[in-house]
């Protein structure tokens, strides 16, 4: 018995080999299709930050923009403030649920068509067939010495790669800052180091992900075909092979007909054009990105033998049993699995909708001063210091008349503000899409309080509309 560790080391090394994948070109439905999510989402990603939106006088005019600096995000009409993080919350709820729906319609159509990693991945395929040939040519020169033309070759794929790498990160630093700004700083070299920095380590991933990691992204990095076949049931859309009319496969000899014998010529190009390199023949496999180049392919062979197309084919396993049984076949969109997968987006849906509808256009924070927590004047009168904060969520100034209401006889007054005489009203100004903050101090007899907590109530009046927001905190005192 052979028990050298050496031994047990290569052939586990053997066993995790990776060999790469070189894609053939190909030509059919898909691939047009595939082309046509390439040419329409990189124009998305690339151009939305580029789109205007008047939004008024003061305010930025970029249609999709993330402020950071002004803690805010813009979609159109839609602004979203900090505190509003959980309409972010419903968007991710809502593209997951939109994502299991899809699957249980289409498979993987998402990977195989609409994933970032997908779309880049066939614009740097694309490249390299450019510098370096089709999928033969590309083999034999990676088998070969390195030369000087080999290495003109690879480097001038590298450097256009890295070319629309960069531009891919600064396209996406734009959805941060003022497009047509960003782009004149960026190429005068004005631009900020965070811009800068940006782009080299987004456009590095880019350049790496898609050019050399490529399927290992789909097959070992990326977590969603672990439970993607959890939404699959037997009327979902996958890349199916037919293997009951496809079986028993084997090489075509000439005069030979395929009365007797599957019609699978046993040609492999369904493996060539794989981006990933599985033979689909062997059965759904977790590293089917379901792009379906495999079944364009599979029916340029049928066509040139004569035979029906289809043998491998965007299907359900419900068609392919009927199919094999000769019954007509059916496809089943709507289904218990759908119907609750677009119920739940309905229900998210709607209260995204209704929350954003309703929202309130101010909101009141108030922050007791804790050190100290009261004062006691010279008359035994006891006064707290508070924080007063209003957010003005309009793009126009505002005035709010503060009363005090829950302790009798309380009075107040506001730096910087002038006050009424008797001390029970305040008129606060707010600038438009602002938060203002206003340093305030009640003052209450001490026969008025409760103890060392009595509860009091800020009422804010928009004098506007007359609508009133009642904020409720507590004045503290000594003990009685």
């Amino acid at each position: 018995m052979n028990s050298d560790p050496a031994c047990g080391g290569k052939r586990k090394q053997a066993l995790y080999e990776y060999k790469k994948v070189y894609p053939r070109k190909v030509y059919g439905t898909f691939r047009k299709l595939k082309w046509a999510a390439v040419v329409v989402l990189l124009a998305i990603w690339h151009l939305a930050p580029f789109l205007r939106w008047d939004r008024g006088p003061g305010a930025p005019d970029q249609a999709i923009l993330i402020d950071m600096a002004g803690r805010r995000a813009y979609l159109y009409n839609i602004e979203i403030w900090p505190q509003e993080v959980y309409y972010l919350t419903g968007l991710l709820i809502l593209a997951a649920i939109g994502l299991f729906f899809v699957t249980a319609l289409l498979g993987r159509v998402w990977c195989g068509f609409a994933c970032w990693q997908t779309v880049y991945t066939d614009l740097f395929v694309w490249i390299e067939e450019l510098f370096e040939g089709d999928r033969n040519e590309r083999m034999k020169r990676d088998g070969q010495p390195t030369s000087v033309g080999k290495l003109l070759r690879k480097a001038g794929k590298n450097v256009v790669w890295a070319a629309v790498s960069l531009l891919t990160g600064l396209a996406f630093a734009l959805y941060f800052q003022d497009a047509y700004q960003g782009v004149r700083d960026v190429f005068t070299g004005q631009a900020s180091k965070a811009t800068y920095g940006f782009m080299v380590l987004f456009g590095g991933f880019c350049w790496l992900l898609a050019g050399y990691a490529r399927e290992q992204v789909c097959i070992y990095m990326c977590p969603w075909p672990r439970f993607q076949a959890a939404m699959f049931d037997e009327d979902s859309l996958v890349v199916s092979y037919e293997g009951w009319r496809g079986e028993p496969r084997g090489h075509y000899k000439k005069g030979h007909d395929f009365a007797e014998r599957g019609h699978c010529v046993d040609c492999r190009l369904c493996v060539h054009v794989c981006p990933t390199g599985i033979d689909i023949r062997n059965g759904s496999q977790l590293a089917c990105i379901g792009c379906a180049l495999c079944v364009d392919a599979c029916n340029s062979v049928m066509d040139r033998f004569g035979l029906p197309r289809g043998l491998i084919s965007y299907d359900s396993v419900d068609n392919m049993a009927a199919r094999s049984k000769g019954l007509p076949p059916r496809i089943r969109l709507i289904r218990g699995r759908t119907i609750g997968y677009v119920a739940i987006m309905g229900l998210v849906g709607s209260i995204m909708l209704y929350t954003l509808l309703n929202r309130s256009t101010t909101e009141v924070n108030v922050l007791h001063e804790r050190s100290p927590l009261y004062v006691t004047l010279s008359d035994g009168s006891i006064r707290n210091g508070y924080v007063f904060k209003v957010l003005n969520m309009v793009r126009e100034t505002r005035s709010f008349e503060l009363k005090l209401a829950g302790v009798e006889g309380a009075t107040f007054s506001a730096i910087g503000l002038p006050t009424e005489q008797d001390g029970t009203r305040i008129v606060l100004p707010v600038a438009p899409d602002a938060v203002a903050d206003f340093q305030v101090f009640v003052t209450a007899r001490r026969d008025a309080l409760a103890g060392k907590r009595t509860d009091l109530q800020f009422l804010l009046t928009d004098l506007e509309t007359g609508k009133t927001i009642v904020h409720k905190t507590m004045f503290a005192g000594p003990e009685q």
